[in-house]
């Protein structure tokens, strides 16, 4: 019998044709308590799938287009005056509502993508010397165009780290394409998606991550993996102690989904390119860039 999750991931693969794999490491990020990087060309349905993510998981959904003109208090909010009041009053900005696409993220100024550090990390935003909480529970999706294109900034490492991971979603198949072209708008579609896991439901689901199963075997290969990174000279630097939890986080949640109790070695390599693959960057002597930087972890480091 499916569950709301099985059920989310069918609905989700209705509407995204063609991308099971990605869909599902997006549920098992927001599972795992963290946020999204998607990095793509336009119009492969980036936009889509977080918007279809936020109506079958019933939340409260926002979508802050970035451009190079964007102001931090355009993201977090500022202070107006009420003249009724004859006093200034906070109006909260776009980032506090449950889920954020934030789109384009990359063509913004530095200094308004750093208007997201404090949300991602904390669920906070200081403003005016007044720190305010943020709904719970609290995404950000960002879309990112290659930074080959023109018009782009570059995320800083520290920007980067915040995304628990970065997936690409790439061109469909043969078969997938035709659907899409033959089928309905896929926007009309994201519009009548019934909600399939409220809220309340996703963060019971986020406390049972925390209770899956790690042997001392898989921390030891966890362990190996972080310790490749920083020792073997494939990469400039190594998986910070950040980096480490995000991709236990990750391989639980992921056998959440397959209905274990316990975390396999295949767990943490299911979810390992996309949690280590924008944190990693190749020496000159280390090989490919992108995801295929993981490539030494995988296929160099014993599974226990």
């Amino acid at each position: 019998m499916d569950t709301p999750l099985d059920t989310l991931l069918k609905t989700a693969n209705t509407v995204i044709l063609g991308k099971a794999h990605q869909i599902r490491l997006a549920v098992c990020c927001l599972l795992a308590k963290g946020h999204l990087l998607i990095e793509d060309v336009p119009g492969v349905g980036k936009t889509v799938l977080s918007h279809t993510l936020a109506n079958l998981l019933g939340l409260q959904y926002q979508r802050i287009q970035f451009t190079s003109d964007l102001l931090p208090a355009d993201i977090v909010g500022s202070s107006i005056f009420d003249g009724k009041t004859n006093s200034f009053r906070f109006q909260p900005g776009p980032v506090f509502h449950q889920m954020i696409l934030a789109d384009e993220i990359n063509r913004s100024t530095p200094k308004a993508q750093s208007a997201l550090l404090e949300a991602m990390e904390e669920h906070q935003v200081t403003v005016e010397g007044k720190t305010r909480p943020l709904p719970e529970p609290f995404f950000v999706i960002a879309t990112q165009n290659p930074t080959t294109q023109i018009g782009t900034f570059p995320l800083p490492e520290s920007q980067l780290d915040r995304f628990l991971m970065r997936i690409e979603l790439g061109y469909p198949d043969s078969g997938s394409e035709r659907s899409l072209l033959k089928g309905e708008e896929r926007h009309a579609l994201v519009e009548r998606l019934p909600v399939c896991l409220q809220p309340d439901e996703l963060q019971e689901l986020q406390d049972q991550v925390k209770q899956v199963f790690v042997s001392e075997a898989l921390l030891d290969y966890l362990q190996d993996l972080i310790r490749f990174s920083r020792e073997s000279g494939s990469y400039q630097a190594g998986l910070s102690p950040r980096a480490g939890l995000a991709l236990l986080n990750a391989a639980k949640a992921w056998a959440l989904i397959d209905r274990r109790e316990a975390v396999l070695p295949e767990d943490v390599q299911a979810v390992l390119p996309a949690v280590a693959g924008h944190r990693l960057h190749a020496s000159e002597s280390g090989g490919s860039g992108g995801q295929g930087v993981v490539f030494p972890l995988l296929t160099q480091v014993a599974i226990p």
